[in-house]
């Protein structure tokens, strides 16, 4: 589809394998999006994909200036409860975007606008839900300026530190609290357990175990029911193996007397890293082994040791022992697209949207009161 910038061009790919062929392209476009974070890098995409994907349903928008790729919309079609797009690893990823390539002031403007009309075409009869938008992201630019009705919603909190070395984030603590994680790290220390980055070409191995020692870790306490199915670990394994070659994600085990006694999947890119999935032990929790610290003090390491971020995030959700490293709050939004001949689809996920933020609370209100009905 001609655009109104010489040798523009906007296409949509329906055609998995033609989606799988654009890897090395679309490589080059993240590596160019400052803003993008892993969870739009192409392995991470493509393996969700074919882990979670729809026959007929794949719909990513292509922008580009003399062949190049300049822009890119990962979604796919959904039907039920009404006709929707939405963003590829909807579910399971932290942040949601589209790539635009970025010029001195941000996002270039033509591709931007490109990749505007493309959606524009999408959204007939179908409403674009992108959930999980870091804010500064590509998509916040594509809302502002789209013509047809629009919506924008808070969606998770996520909580955010400096990427400081691990001394510079105890000093950010009150005195006491400060005292008790340089005991945690002692303790770590005197026990013994020793960390290692596992290299790329082990990695695969390595999510395995990770896996085995996340479900070791949740039995008989409640778990995400995602994480121990067996389509989350075919993706994990497949995407993770190749995010590893490219610097997009770090695998660092923990052993102890020359077992693995945990293991850490953490994502990297230029401004945020944060700590995806883990698996440890029960041994550790019965040796009063503090793992949470002993995880964000191996982060803090890497990002020292690799100079590649500014932001050490906690990712989604406000977890107590989150909090007591006095992060900053952030709050991914959701922006909702549509056209006036899918205003009637907007009117609908609106209003299912406000009725499970009152389920939410009322669930919230019910807890407070110590689950008393009354």
């Amino acid at each position: 589809m001609p655009t109104g910038t010489p040798g523009l061009a906007v296409t949509v790919c329906t055609d998995p394998a033609g989606f799988g062929a654009l890897r090395e392209e679309w490589n080059r476009l993240h590596r160019s999006t400052a803003a993008a974070t892993p969870f739009q890098s192409h392995a991470w995409l493509h393996s969700w994909w074919l882990s979670y994907g729809g026959t007929g349903r794949l719909r990513v928008v292509l922008v580009r200036q003399d062949g190049r790729l300049v822009a890119a919309a990962p979604l796919m079609r959904r039907l039920r409860p009404f006709p929707t797009l939405t963003p590829l690893g909807t579910g399971i990823s932290d942040f949601s975007d589209v790539l635009v390539e970025e010029g001195p002031d941000g996002p270039v403007r033509p591709a931007l606008d490109a990749l505007r009309t493309g959606l524009w075409k999408l959204a007939a009869g179908a409403v674009i839900d992108f959930r999980e938008v870091r804010p500064g992201s590509a998509v916040e630019a594509l809302h502002d300026d789209w013509p047809g009705p629009r919506r924008r919603c808070a969606d998770s909190a996520c909580l955010e530190l400096p990427a400081l070395p691990m001394d510079d984030l105890v000093q950010r603590l009150p005195r006491p609290r400060a005292q008790r994680a340089r005991a945690k790290m002692r303790k770590l220390d005197a026990a013994g357990i020793e960390r290692r980055v596992v290299p790329a070409a082990e990695v695969g191995p390595s999510v395995r175990r990770l896996l085995e020692l996340h479900q070791l870790q949740w039995q008989q306490r409640k778990v995400t029911t995602e994480h121990v199915k067996p389509r989350f670990a075919e993706h994990l394994t497949r995407s993770v193996a190749l995010m590893a070659e490219t610097g997009d994600a770090v695998v660092t085990e923990f052993t102890l007397d020359g077992s693995v006694v945990a293991a850490d999947l953490t994502f990297v890119s230029p401004r945020l890293a944060g700590g995806y999935l883990y698996g440890a032990h029960p041994e550790l929790r019965d040796r009063k082994i503090d793992v949470a610290t002993m995880l964000l003090r191996s982060c803090a390491q890497h990002l020292q040791d690799t100079s590649r971020t500014d932001v050490l995030s906690l990712l989604r959700g406000t977890e107590p022992y989150k909090l007591h490293w006095r992060p900053e709050q952030r709050v991914n939004q959701r922006f909702l697209l549509a056209r006036r001949s899918s205003a009637p689809q907007l009117a609908a996920l609106l209003a299912d949207i406000r009725a499970r933020s009152l389920a939410k609370q009322a669930r919230r209100a019910w807890k407070e009161r110590g689950g008393d009905p009354a």
